[in-house]
């Protein structure tokens, strides 16, 4: 790591304005941010080159990159996945598990700690998440229905006892069961998303109250208005809405959300409630062709065309191969969103979920030094992850 880091010579995107100026970091952290080229004297120089200077991105729902998966069974997809998307501004992310069987998933999670401890030139990894087993069969989407079922406490207690880098879980709140489930991870500190749900508003609003404070990939796999013996009700998507204290992620790779949908989401929500997530499978950053969702072993054969993943017989998404560059730069030019807000839903507001925006997510002293430069299309250059340049174009 370098001790002292000199960013300058570029527009740096603050929390509330965009400034000319220099960015210093110092052992990993930032130590000023000011206007101009001001002196560091023995500092390594960074050349903006006019670019802009932003808080690095931060992915709270990756399931892979680069032609692996976090469930592929090794240390290297792990570290290769991290490095894949920093090369797009990621530095920090979460990786996520599909539903499967109980030893794929303690052998993913032991593999995190392993991997965790090695993993120097890719994006900082702030935990995992769960998404699954406990999800409505109707919404499965396409998550294994072999895994899938109730919420069991032994299960889950057993599941929370053997690793303390579960950070998040996703879960269907309507399920038998969930409501106390919901309570159990919230009294653990855990963040609970409502996912893969058929719930109605009634069911999901009690499940707010139990901890369920996330909507995961808002739209995909999620009730909205329903009809019930002539009755209208409404769903997940509507108390999302409804809910001004609940967040949403978004895949907002113009495809799983078309341009209408983002600047909805973003009209109601606002950028304090809206995290940009990838949901990208291993053919993120990868050519178009033959890819398998899940892991190599028992996944799920799929087509990657027109920048997403398809069913072989094109019925259906398969997946996101979206990176995070991508989602930034389809919210400034697709929903029309001001570059700081698009950049906000990035960094800090999935930095706030987490309960991670005291240390990350914004360029503030005393902060992580996590940084990412890039030019007025979001085409990124550089990558710096707690200090250490892990990605370089001109490299």
């Amino acid at each position: 790591m370098e001790k002292t880091l000199k960013i300058y010579n570029g527009k740096i995107l603050t929390p509330y304005r965009i400034i000319s100026g220099t960015v210093v970091v110092v052992d990993g952290k930032i130590k000023e941010v000011a206007e101009g080229n001001i002196d560091v004297p023995g500092a390594v120089e960074i050349d903006a080159k006019g670019n802009y200077i932003a808080p690095g991105f931060i992915d709270i729902h990756v399931h892979g990159g680069g032609g692996h998966d976090f469930m592929d069974g090794s240390e290297e997809a792990f570290l290769k996945i991290a490095e894949t998307h920093a090369k797009y501004g990621t530095t920090g992310l979460m990786p996520t598990t599909l539903t499967s069987e109980l030893d794929e998933l303690y052998n993913t999670l032991d593999l995190y700690k392993k991997a965790d401890k090695k993993n120097k030139m890719g994006a900082q990894f702030l935990g995992m998440h769960l998404e699954g087993p406990y999800f409505a069969m109707s919404q499965r989407g396409a998550q294994d229905p072999r895994y899938i079922r109730n919420p069991d406490p032994e299960e889950y207690k057993d599941i929370l006892s053997r690793s303390s880098d579960i950070k998040r879980w996703s879960a269907a709140p309507e399920l038998k069961g969930a409501i106390e489930f919901g309570n159990y991870l919230r009294s653990k500190g855990i963040l609970v998303a409502m996912a893969h749900t058929d719930a109605i508003y009634e069911e999901a609003l009690e499940a707010f109250e139990a901890g369920f404070t996330l909507g995961t990939h808002f739209y995909s796999c999620m009730s909205g208005v329903s009809r019930r013996n002539c009755f209208r009700y409404a769903g997940v998507i509507e108390t999302a809405y409804l809910l001004d204290e609940m967040d949403v992620e978004i895949i907002a790779d113009g495809i799983h959300l078309p341009a209408p949908l983002l600047k909805l989401i973003y009209k109601i929500k606002g950028p304090d409630r809206i995290a940009l997530i990838t949901d990208s499978m291993r053919a993120a950053g990868m050519p178009p062709g033959d890819s398998i969702l899940g892991s190599k072993h028992n996944g799920l054969k799929v087509l990657v065309e027109d920048g997403v993943a398809k069913l072989p017989d094109r019925t259906s998404f398969a997946g996101s191969v979206a990176t995070c560059d991508r989602l930034v730069r389809n919210m400034v030019n697709m929903a029309e969103v001001p570059l700081l807000e698009a950049v906000k839903m990035a960094s800090l507001t999935p930095a706030n979920i987490l309960g991670l925006g005291a240390s990350k997510g914004s360029l503030i002293c005393g902060k992580d030094a996590d940084i990412v430069i890039f030019d007025s299309n979001i085409n990124v250059s550089t990558t710096i992850v707690q200090g250490r340049i892990v990605y370089n174009k001109l490299d």
